[in-house]
């Protein structure tokens, strides 16, 4: 599994430049979960990717077996301006989470966090986008832009799903890089 690390890493070089940190986190009962920060580029966004949910593939929450080798695999991209290295050890926590909660990973899908998503973020969820944009698949690996969410645009997103929160921010010009943003309007 080294092996798929190896290459998801040379990936996110290869589409992100090289990486100007790294943090680690280990989380009882699963392999240890590393984000890997770049940048700040041109414009002064930073990206932080997951490395290490990719050693597994995404468990299947409607099987009765989990398949060790076959399936989807995925790791975590946030974009933000300016630093926020205090969002790693969250990074990793969703990261981790479809292996110790089952949490589906898929684009559309909403990961609650139970904090904020760094310290003084109004952000306490993120929304899964389409992978393949920023970085490119990579073979069975997906990497999944996390959109972050506020309280109200997640329960929104709940009621009347993801699409309908997408056309939300476009309609109002929403950076969701923005780590200052304002909560998009939902009446």
């Amino acid at each position: 599994m080294d092996d798929i690390l190896a290459a998801v890493e040379s990936h996110l070089v290869g589409a992100l430049g090289p990486a100007s940190g790294r943090a680690g986190v280990t989380f009882l009962g699963t392999e240890r979960m590393d984000v890997l920060r770049f940048g700040p580029d041109a414009d002064g966004l930073f990206r932080y990717a997951t490395l290490g949910m990719s050693r597994s593939p995404l468990p299947d929450p409607t099987a009765t077996v989990v398949d060790p080798v076959d399936g989807p695999r995925a790791e975590l991209v946030l974009s933000v301006r300016g630093p926020r290295d205090d969002a790693l050890r969250t990074l990793a926590v969703l990261a981790a989470s479809p292996f110790v909660e089952t949490a589906v990973v898929v684009a559309g899908a909403s990961l609650d966090l139970g904090e904020p998503l760094w310290p003084g973020s109004r952000f306490v969820a993120v929304l899964v986008g389409e992978p393949g944009g920023l970085v490119p698949d990579l073979g069975d690996v997906a990497f999944y832009p996390l959109l972050p969410m506020t309280a109200n645009e997640a329960a929104f997103k709940r009621a009347k799903g993801a699409a309908d929160l997408e056309e939300r921010w476009l309609a109002y010009g929403t950076d969701l890089r923005d780590p200052d943003r304002a909560e998009v309007t939902l009446t």
